[in-house]
């Protein structure tokens, strides 16, 4: 693949956080940036990823987030082969809080997703990186580490490093670089035999601008990209030296517990601290607007004491809601028509007129916690004029900029301290974490290191949780039984542009959104608009299949005639899973598809119930085509996290509100999938070669559909609401398979 100079030198400029080789005219490149700013021995920053070592060790800077998907091998390997250097020889680290690792290229990379007018698409490129930087975005989330930074920076980082160090060896050598070849953290001239390694040319390839072109590899030519390497981050969690933001530990540091208010949007009116003060550890008690906090010598202290501290918050007008009341609304939302258009495909309205048959659905999904397993926290420190952080975090430079903010800092006055993260989710992105700026906020009063935790139950019923919608469709045959339209109308808001589109060819489409909002705050949750409406749609393109005396599955295939990656994986997960074949007594088979992040997901989920006519899921057999597969591994591994992912939230999830507040607030009522509970996951990649396609959530939104439409098949009960523990199948027909 060739890249054109004008498409190197905006790339540079925008990919993967604006950290490639080339910025722009008007100021020093990346890689002297990083030279100047970042050196502190004999190593050479030869892009601004890549630090090579004179011993011939190479240092790759990743800039997201490593919280289990992965992305701090895959990336390293995307940049390594292209490189051509030894796998031993590459080390990983973690990129650094600052602008320079500022995620330029996702703003242009979910830019092309949301679809900005073409006439703006150069304005987009040409400005993302100073945008990234503008706005501190340092983001992993979307999917998007692979198939944004990974591809178009990771590589091409790895490419243009290859051809300065050839350069310089073919100087140094003095013959042309045609007569160079690289492999092994070596650049070789073929005639001679002799070889230079990198470490050896780093210095010189340091003071090279960058290359006009840079030629990608072919895959066949990969010697690393596709092959199934252990991640870099395991040994460490194995040994339990991984360090995560709630490990964050200095001498003299003091901890926070905290009550936010309980009615979400309430401020606290009084505090009554009655003898607190005078117990062993506690420090003070700190009054903010919305929340009360006690700070002790540990964290069991001052949540003990946080126990005995009484307080007030205002009243609401939401202080008597419950989710009841808020499915209402939905449905009077719905009833009134009043929606923004989403997509019109013909004449839906026209279609449903003369019709010969409708089918009608009417579907409903809660709201759901992230419940990830590491509870939300965050150290500061404000000393100095300087403000350190030390949090797990989905966006290191935003929470840096935030707390540097709040401080009443400049953003160069803040430290960020990076770490694992004890899950995502979405949950640790900047604009779903509330307890930034109360520890931001706690800390300023005490000149040593605080830590603000929310306790399990705190963060449960203080989490920005995934919306819950409402989904009422209906569908119109003609008198041949063909499907001629589609009537969608659900709550809002969107999220994901297009997780409510299908790809069936059903010539007539009227899909719209209504006002879904109220007091509980949301916020993206794993595949985000995708877990809610694939449940939606597949369910209901299983209705229509059964109302048409139709097989589910050749139903699909059958309406997918102009999606063949569609068609693909539905095949090789159908074959895979025996579809069609015997299955032991008592059990059936559903299945679902869906595209999202790039990605296209089909499964297929084995079901029966239990003694106590229960749900048990058996066994799911996932497709998936994420154009190629930089690691098998990595890819097997994200599709099995978000398989377990989206069957705890089928079959458990649900955060319900009773006068105001969430009801939930811990594992005990929130239940998750267990080990013995774990079905057996078969995974199976389709490699198309089409643009890399995301992996951390495609495979979490078919699930539900998929359980769900097995259990139609087994029960004869139709789930249009989650979750399946709420549903009483004691009373099954099984139906007939087509």
């Amino acid at each position: 693949m060739k890249i054109s100079r004008r498409r190197f030198l905006l790339s540079t400029a925008v990919v993967g956080g604006g950290v490639l080789i080339g910025y722009s005219a008007l100021k020093p490149s990346k890689h002297r940036r990083a030279n100047a700013e970042l050196v502190t021995g004999e190593e050479r920053y030869v892009t601004s990823f890549i630090k090579i070592e004179p011993n011939n060790k190479i240092t790759i800077y990743v800039p997201h987030s490593e919280m289990g998907q992965g992305v701090h091998t895959s990336l390293p390997m995307m940049a390594a082969d292209e490189l051509d250097a030894a796998w031993e020889d590459i080390s990983v680290e973690q990129a650094p809080a600052i602008d320079m690792f500022a995620n330029g290229e996702l703003v242009k990379g979910f830019a092309g997703e949301v679809g900005i007018p073409g006439i703006l698409t150069g304005l987009v490129n040409f400005s993302a990186a100073s945008i990234a930087e503008l706005m501190n975005l340092q983001i992993t989330g979307g999917s998007s580490s692979v198939r944004f930074t990974g591809e178009s920076s990771m590589r091409t980082a790895g490419a243009a490093a290859r051809q300065m160090l050839v350069e310089c060896a073919a100087n140094r050598w003095g013959v042309a670089t045609d007569e160079c070849s690289t492999a092994l953290t070596h650049v070789q001239h073929n005639a001679s035999g002799r070889s230079l390694s990198y470490g050896e040319l780093a210095a010189d390839a340091a003071l090279l601008e960058p290359p006009g072109n840079v030629t990608l590899k072919d895959p066949s030519q990969f010697t690393i990209m596709g092959k199934a390497i252990s991640r870099v981050d395991i040994p460490a969690k194995v040994d339990g030296s991984a360090e995560y933001g709630i490990d964050a530990q200095s001498e003299g540091m003091l901890y926070a517990a905290i009550r936010l208010a309980p009615v979400f949007g309430t401020k606290l009116v009084s505090v009554d601290a009655g003898d607190v003060l005078s117990r062993r550890g506690v420090k003070r008690i700190i009054e903010l607007e919305d929340s009360v906090a006690v700070v002790a010598d540990s964290y069991w202290r001052a949540k003990e004491a946080l126990k005995l501290v009484k307080s007030e918050f205002d009243s609401s007008d939401a202080d008597t809601t419950s989710s009841a009341d808020l499915f209402d609304g939905f449905q009077r939302s719905l009833n009134e028509d009043d929606n923004s258009e989403v997509l019109e495909i013909g004449d839906a309205g026209a279609a449903m007129e003369a019709a010969a048959d409708i089918i009608e659905g009417n579907y409903t999904v809660p709201y759901l916690a992230h419940a990830a397993m590491e509870p939300m926290n965050c150290t500061v420190h404000i000393h100095d004029d300087i403000a350190e952080v030390w949090t797990s975090t989905q966006d290191a430079l935003g929470i840096k900029a935030r707390v540097a903010k709040i401080a009443g800092l400049s953003e160069d006055d803040a430290v960020f301290h990076h770490s694992y993260l004890g899950g995502g989710f979405g949950r640790r992105l900047p604009f779903n974490w509330n307890v930034i700026d109360h520890a931001t906020l706690i800390a300023k009063q005490f000149d040593v290191p605080v830590k603000t935790v929310l306790s399990r139950e705190d963060d449960m019923q203080q989490d920005y949780y995934r919306p819950a919608v409402a989904s009422n469709f209906k569908a119109a045959f003609d008198a041949n039984g063909m499907v001629q339209a589609w009537h969608n109308r659900f709550t809002g808001p969107i999220q994901t542009p297009g997780a409510s589109h299908i790809p069936y060819a059903i010539p007539n489409q009227s899909i719209a959104v209504v006002d879904g909002d109220t007091h509980v705050p949301i916020a993206a949750w794993r595949s985000v608009d995708h877990s809610q409406q694939t449940f939606f749609t597949e369910s209901f393109v299983d209705e229509i299949a059964h109302r048409a005396g139709k097989n589910p599955y050749q139903f699909r295939m059958e309406m997918l005639a102009d999606h063949p990656r569609h068609r693909k994986v539905l095949e090789v997960a159908a074959e895979a899973a025996g579809y069609g074949q015997n299955l032991p007594e008592g059990h059936a088979l559903g299945i679902a598809v869906q595209e999202s992040f790039g990605s296209i997901v089909a499964e297929v989920a084995e079901v029966s119930l239990d003694e106590n006519n229960r749900p048990v899921v058996h066994k799911v057999t996932c497709a998936i085509d994420c154009g190629w597969a930089v690691n098998p591994d990595t890819v097997e591994a994200q599709v099995e996290s978000g398989i377990i992912y989206g069957l705890t939230a089928a079959l458990y999830g649900e955060i319900t509100i009773e006068n105001g507040r969430v009801a939930q607030n811990n594992f005990p009522d929130y239940e998750m999938v267990r080990m013995n509970d774990a079905p057996e996951i078969d995974v199976h990649i389709v490699e198309s070669g089409e643009a890399l396609g995301g992996l951390g959530e495609p495979s979490t939104p078919p699930l539900a559909a998929a359980v769900a439409n097995g259990l139609y098949i087994l029960t004869g009960q139709r789930v249009r609401s989650l979750p399946l523990k709420n549903h009483d199948f004691s009373r099954s027909t099984p139906i007939a398979q087509v």
